[in-house]
């Protein structure tokens, strides 16, 4: 009963939502300083530190002295992915009505993030959206597969759709993720994290440690908008 007890004692934890909003402000992997994260939960500095303090002796977080400070980020990226989960999670009590309202994602993450093995964020949405419109991609939500334009499209990138499903035992190629909300889903499966590793190799798209945000160049936002962009029509 290990794994029980393990649930509930973070769910626990992660219960309360002046606790669950600190792990949400961390979710970027920014560390940030007990009195900011007290700001942003509304929390005096005392209260906020007592629930830091939880959280840390837990291990869902890790400290660091700088000066007078004190500076919190996740403990480990596994942390992260629980946060992340249980903040994608809808449940059917929130639609009834009309009410409840979505978690805002931190301002560094909402153009362009790691989803796993993926990118996610508004750029990765605006992608998806384009490769459907393009013809690249065809069939529904739940089967979602390369059309033959899309195949040699791809190719032609250097992203090879039939070494991607003889690769992946699971036959998922490409699916969507809806993670959060980006005004939209974006590509998971093999195809996303082949176009990640694309983009990554390109120098488009740079990791930084420690981080779930990424961050994009110039260059990589021009070359990734203009991946299926078709040509816009001449008026007149």
């Amino acid at each position: 009963m290990t794994a029980v007890r393990s649930i509930s004692q973070v769910a626990s934890l992660m219960a309360d939502p002046k606790r669950s909003a600190m792990l949400w402000a961390l979710i970027d992997g920014t560390p940030r300083a007990a009195d900011e994260l007290a700001v942003i939960t509304g929390l005096s500095t005392s209260s906020a530190c007592a629930h830091l303090s939880l959280l840390s002796s837990a291990g869902l977080l890790r400290h660091e002295t700088r000066g007078r400070k004190r500076f919190f980020r996740l403990a480990t990226p596994e942390v992260g992915t629980a946060v992340e989960a249980l903040a994608s999670v809808q449940l059917a009590s929130r639609s009834v009505g009309g009410q409840g309202s979505s978690l805002q994602i931190p301002l560094s993450m909402r153009k362009a993030r790691l989803c796993g093995d993926h990118l996610g964020g508004e750029v990765a949405a605006a992608l998806l959206h384009r490769l459907h419109v393009a013809g690249w991609l065809e069939g529904s939500e739940q089967h979602l597969v390369v059309s033959q334009e899309g195949k040699g499209q791809l190719e032609a990138m250097g992203v090879f759709i039939d070494a991607l499903a003889a690769a992946d035992r699971r036959g998922c190629v490409i699916c969507h993720c809806s993670k959060w909300n980006d005004q939209g889903p974006h590509l998971g499966g093999c195809l996303g994290q082949a176009l990640l590793r694309l983009f990554t190799q390109s120098g488009w798209v740079r990791e930084q440690e420690g981080s779930r945000a990424v961050h994009l160049t110039p260059l990589g936002q021009q070359q990734i908008n203009a991946i299926a962009c078709l040509p816009s029509r001449q008026v007149g």
